[in-house]
């Protein structure tokens, strides 16, 4: 049987967190910023528009006059980890099998029902309707191919939000992904994505096609699941508990240049403090 693993995105996360108090901004160019109102951490489809940057520090350009209409706000985590469990209690009605990527992000295991196409349009409006948060819905037969399901279902308004791989002949998985570049593929970083186009890799159907041996050899056993997962191949399972991090990290932007060592003494106390509650809470201990 293929398996169909949905992966379910909120669209704009933090920024539709903020909509769905304010729902006259729907429409208007709007941003979040980092701790400290440093830099844009999340920007809707019409500050994209404008050229607001994932990252950009905003005390640098919010003069501009072609921002002068962008609605920005203060970071609240509080709030938007609140919605996020909302989504997830709520996607659990669709599966049994929900695997808690990110903040805005699960996977679905929908393997089994014989009525995929309409769970996922129930996702989507489920959630809209309850919450006020929109999704897109991708499905594929590997979690690497309903990731680039997913980024279908948000890029091409025809897909309404939702987007099925499987059902797709051959011909047109092949014809989409060619269409697909490859720094979309999920895993593929800016050294990757690099190195590939110097090899004339530059879509995700020649990455699928690419001769696997060859790629092992130059990249590594990740590659050769990569390419696995883009043949319909699924070598990374789903998992009910995310596992424990390897790695804790809190980083913020200062709102200004810091010249007094007390300043920063305290900033590096605080985030110190934030990671040993994380570290704590997960029953861990450091190795550095």
């Amino acid at each position: 049987m293929e398996k169909n693993l949905a992966l379910v995105d909120c669209n704009n996360f933090f920024v539709s967190c903020e909509r769905v108090f304010r729902p006259d901004l729907e429409g208007k160019p709007v941003i979040v910023l980092s701790s400290n109102d440093g830099c844009a951490i999340a920007r809707s489809n019409e500050a994209k528009a404008l050229g607001i940057r994932m990252g950009e520090p905003w005390f640098k350009v919010k003069d501009l006059p072609k921002y002068r209409d962008v609605v920005v706000f203060s970071s609240n985590f509080p709030l938007y980890s609140d919605l996020s469990n909302r989504v997830k209690y709520l996607l659990a009605d669709f599966s049994p099998v929900q695997e808690v990527y990110s903040v805005d992000e699960s996977f679905l295991d929908l393997t089994g029902f014989d009525d995929v196409k309409e769970r996922m349009v129930a996702i989507r409006e489920t959630v809209a309707k309850r919450i006020g948060i929109p999704v897109c819905v991708g499905v594929g037969p590997t979690k690497t191919l309903a990731k680039l399901a997913n980024y279908v279902a948000k890029k091409h308004p025809r897909s309404k939000g939702v987007f099925h791989y499987n059902v797709l002949t051959e011909q047109q998985k092949s014809g989409l992904l060619k269409q697909i570049p490859i720094d979309e593929v999920w895993g593929v970083g800016r050294r990757l994505n690099r190195s590939l186009i110097s090899r004339g890799i530059e879509t995700v159907y020649q990455l699928r096609e690419a001769d696997i041996r060859t790629m092992r050899s130059r990249y590594g056993v990740v590659m050769e699941r990569l390419i696995s997962e883009l043949r319909g191949i699924s070598c990374i399972d789903m998992v009910d508990v995310s596992p424990p991090k390897k790695q804790i990290l809190s980083s913020r932007s200062f709102g200004g240049v810091i010249t007094e060592i007390d300043d920063l003494e305290n900033a590096i106390a605080f985030h110190a403090t934030k990671i040993g509650k994380q570290l704590r809470r997960q029953h861990s201990i450091a190795g550095m």
